[in-house]
């Protein structure tokens, strides 16, 4: 008979049962990241996160898991929900704590239900539903699913979603001469400029790993990622601590992208690399130049993709000006069971219109596509 646990750490489980039960390629979900934010005090619950994994247990064997956080708020999520906790306040009724599948401030599909089994994952579901209603949670969320994992939810769930912009190799560049062939006369030249300008004002760049990354490396990356948060009037909540933790356990994984110039580093972008996908993370400077932005978030990157035979880069969550430096815009997908049935029929009709909404703008978006020919939809058939 299978049994689900509630585990208050990850280091509950060993990184070898918790792994595998994925194949690798997605960073975030590894051991190695997800017992990193616990460990290096990036997870606090005056923020917000308290981890309430679920893992499903056959006898005493690790069968199915989800990375899964008792959240008092909507913090830190990117799929955003206030609207609904001010529904449920106008009546009354507490919304907070629910109870959310995620990887903690990561808008990054990737896999939530680890199994080796739809079925294993569907009964993992099942157990987390049962348990949400029987804790009396206002809630159960589960974002940023990869498409494979979408048929274990059912009717009871309601479906949401957004738009990310996203650059794939599907044509075959081996360089960024040929990415840049692809472009309409126009937005190649833009782009050259803004090259261009980077090039002018003295600033070289380091591409280092982790094994490669030196002390002071990290500790310039992570002053960027706090100076870029404290701006946006967001606490940082990943500690350096948690940068040197990423740098010894994921080596091979992180890649940090340096701005030099005059034998500073000026400016950095923190980058995790799985399977065929470089995810872009973090970013900041300490001086702001014309085009230093998109060279080192989004150029630096499409290179790094090339050389190392890449299929897929994803910067990160928003941002229309995307899509004229070659970012197409591709479906996420959420999916929320409300355990009070009147409200989730409420909020469904709530859920449908968004998504028409979504489907809409992202139609539009491809409108402004910045190649030649007519670009497959990458979001075909989501």
């Amino acid at each position: 008979m299978v049994t689900l646990r509630l585990l208050h750490s990850l280091e509950e489980l060993s990184a070898a049962e918790w792994d595998g039960l994925h194949d690798g390629s997605n960073p975030f979900v590894s051991h190695a990241f997800l017992s990193g934010l616990e460990q290096q005090q990036c997870l606090k619950p005056r923020w917000g996160w308290v981890p309430k994994h679920a893992a499903l247990f056959d006898g005493d064997k690790l069968v199915a898991a989800a990375p899964a956080y008792l959240k008092s708020n909507s913090h830190g999520e990117f799929v955003f929900d206030h609207a609904w906790a001010h529904a449920y306040a106008h009546y009354g009724v507490d919304y907070y704590p629910k109870w959310l599948v995620a990887v903690p401030y990561s808008p990054v599909a990737g896999p939530r239900l680890l199994a080796n089994d739809a079925g294993t994952r569907t009964a993992l579901l099942e157990a987390m539903v049962e348990h949400t209603q029987r804790q009396g949670l206002s809630s159960l969320h589960v974002n940023f699913l990869p498409e494979r994992e979408l048929a274990s939810f059912d009717e009871r769930w309601l479906a949401r979603g957004d738009v990310q912009f996203q650059w794939r190799n599907d044509a075959g560049w081996t360089d960024f001469a040929q990415f840049l062939a692809a472009f309409n006369s126009k937005k190649r030249k833009n782009l050259r400029a803004e090259r261009e300008q980077v090039r002018r004002a003295g600033v070289s760049f380091r591409v280092v790993h982790g094994d490669e990354a030196g002390d002071e490396d990290l500790i310039a990356m992570h002053r960027f990622y706090c100076l870029t948060q404290t701006e946006k009037g967001n606490q940082p909540a990943l500690t350096l601590a948690f940068f040197r933790h990423l740098a010894t356990s994921m080596p091979r994984q992180l890649v940090l992208f340096l701005a030099q110039r005059d034998g500073e580093t000026i400016a950095g972008a923190l980058c995790l690399r799985g399977g065929q996908t470089l995810y872009g993370r973090y970013w900041g400077c300490a001086e702001v130049l014309p085009g230093l932005h998109f060279e080192t978030c989004y150029y630096q990157g499409i290179e790094y993709c090339l050389r190392q035979g890449l299929r897929v880069f994803e910067p990160g969550a928003q941002g229309e000006h995307k899509i004229a430096r070659g970012f197409l815009p591709v479906l996420t997908h959420s999916r929320h069971f409300i355990a009070d049935p009147v409200f989730a029929d409420a909020l469904r009709p709530w859920c449908e219109e968004e998504r028409s909404s979504i489907l809409r703008y992202r139609e539009a978006v491809l409108q402004h596509s910045p190649f030649r020919e007519p670009t497959a939809d990458p979001t075909a058939g989501s």
